[in-house]
């Protein structure tokens, strides 16, 4: 099997003239005044400033560097070149290669803010490996037999290639994505050891190989079907069954080398942008992908029950931060938040206090995901003075009760679920603790503030509303019942920004996020590599 790469003049001195000694006076004097008014004129004078060449410097100091597959560089030249000179003022160097042989050299290189791959299987390779974090999707291929205007040797079939009159082209395995996707898809169909045997020639790139068809150096190569719809007028795409349903996404990621993460997720949304990049895709014979509107400082409306406040309000700045957006978040009640809803507010993305929340809902979001879960708690002044071990002292006599709202708050309803079915007195727990009842807030914190103050004996809340005040009270827990709430998050149908809320669903969701909800007195609920 052949692996093969394709490849002083002399400045004269003028003679004095001799006029004389006055004369000759006359010239130093006038020459060393002249000196004089030179030099002093040379002190003050200041060059202009080259405006340009200043500009050009400041650019390229925000200049974002693309490691970029070689099968996608035209539309990807086109729309960095619009970034930059139409819009941003700031270059994209992009360099190119095969998709593996670009994960190779980063994980030498480790530096530069972009990587494009031909398909997510180097992106997962390169996130495994460390090397990146968010990815968007720009475009589909699928791979395709590419053979000259006419198809001169009447190529039909994988098998056609085997043929003695025909040669054919291939790419590398290991540095090109369809080469890989190419010898994976021929391997299952038992094909791989007689086509690779009979190739006329690997090389590094889809580019190459299909360059090889134009010119005439072979009848045909194994490319993606883009490659093809670029040159519509000089050859035409052979759809084989060995290929059939085989779909690759193109995706840029951003690299964790980055130290420009805000401009090269800028750039990413820009080539996903229907709008922008889109453009160029589609014109260059690529599918494209549905992105998100464009807008280049998205503004984002989160509704979050209060108990998730704690957990989430740092990662919320840091998303902000690096996406270069901002991130509206209203903290209510669930009662509160799924009537304004209900009534016709559309928050991009929920992040319920408990699913029961959820569900009243769901129609306008996707399928949610639970992200943590935390126990009901009873809370009482610190030592414990009214002596509270259990629900149903809540009932006794001189106790002032704190609750939540139960049509405001799901921690109210639940309170109400949990405490309803228990019987006091021949009558419902919950009914028997409502003249203790001195407080229903809408959310938990106000409880929690209210006994500090000495206002309540006792309130029920979430565990993960006292994590950051155990040392000013004691907890009494609660074992009768199913004393839980679960958080889960969803995204709007309707959201114009789908995939930034995606990411936005996967930073709350990711190990560092993680750790905060944990230390807030939530239990994760994600296992490890749902995501």
């Amino acid at each position: 099997m052949r692996y093969l790469r394709s490849q002083n003049g002399k400045q004269s001195t003028p003679t004095p003239c001799r006029t004389g000694n006055i004369n000759s006076g006359l010239a130093i004097g006038g020459g060393s005044l002249l000196f004089l008014i030179l030099m002093v004129a040379l002190l003050v004078y200041s060059p202009p400033k080259d405006k340009e060449k200043n500009q050009t410097t400041a650019n390229e100091d925000d200049a974002l560097v693309m490691f970029c597959a070689a099968g996608i560089k035209p539309p990807v030249a086109a729309a960095a070149a619009q970034f930059a000179e139409e819009e941003f003022g700031v270059p994209v160097h992009l360099q190119y290669g095969g998709s593996g042989t670009l994960l190779s050299n980063l994980q030498v290189a480790k530096k530069g803010d972009l990587y494009l791959a031909a398909d997510t299987s180097y992106i997962e390779i390169a996130r495994k490996k460390g090397l990146i974090n968010e990815a968007v999707s720009v475009a589909r291929m699928h791979p395709v037999i590419m053979v000259k205007k006419g198809n001169p040797k009447k190529i039909q079939s994988i098998d056609d290639l085997l043929k003695a009159d025909v040669t054919f082209a291939l790419a590398n395995p290991d540095a090109a994505s369809v080469g890989k996707l190419t010898k994976k898809k021929l391997t299952e169909a038992g094909k791989w050891d007689a086509v690779s045997r009979s190739a006329h020639v690997f090389k590094p790139t889809v580019s190459e190989i299909a360059t090889d068809v134009l010119l005439g150096a072979v009848d045909a190569a194994v490319v993606w079907d883009a490659t093809v719809n670029q040159h519509p007028e000089k050859a035409t795409m052979v759809d084989v069954p060995e290929f059939s349903g085989t779909i690759k996404n193109v995706t840029v990621s951003v690299l964790n080398s980055s130290e420009k993460p805000q401009k090269s997720l800028l750039f990413a949304r820009y080539l996903q942008a229907p709008e922008k990049g889109q453009k160029q895709f589609a014109e260059m014979g690529y599918e494209t992908v549905e992105g998100d509107a464009w807008d280049p400082h998205p503004t984002i409306l989160l509704f979050s029950g209060g108990v998730n406040r704690l957990a989430i309000q740092d990662t919320l700045k840091e998303f902000e931060q690096r996406e270069g957006v901002t991130v509206n978040t209203v903290y209510n009640g669930c009662g509160i938040l799924v009537g304004q809803i209900n009534s016709g507010q559309r928050p991009d993305a929920y992040f319920a206090c408990d699913t029961s929340y959820m569900v009243q809902v769901q129609p306008k979001f996707t399928l949610p995901l639970t992200v943590a879960e935390t126990d009901m708690v009873i809370i009482v002044e610190k030592g414990n003075p009214k002596q509270i071990k259990t629900v149903f002292d809540l009932a006794g006599k001189d106790i002032k009760v704190g609750l939540a709202h139960h049509e405001q708050s799901a921690l109210g309803a639940l309170t109400k679920r949990l405490l309803g079915p228990l019987v006091q007195n021949d009558q419902s727990l919950y009914d028997a603790v409502q003249p203790n009842v001195k407080t229903n807030t809408p959310t938990a914190d106000l409880l929690v503030n209210q006994l500090r103050t000495g206002s309540l004996d006792a309130a029920i809340v979430y565990r993960a509303n006292i994590s950051k005040v155990t040392d000013k009270l004691d907890v009494v827990e609660i074992k009768e019942g199913r004393p839980l709430a679960e958080q889960p998050i969803a995204i709007l149908k309707s959201t114009k920004y789908p995939h930034l809320m995606q990411r936005l669903v996967a930073k709350l969701t990711a190990a560092p996020s993680r750790a905060i909800f944990e230390s807030s007195g939530f239990r994760w609920r994600i296992a490890s590599g749902s995501l």
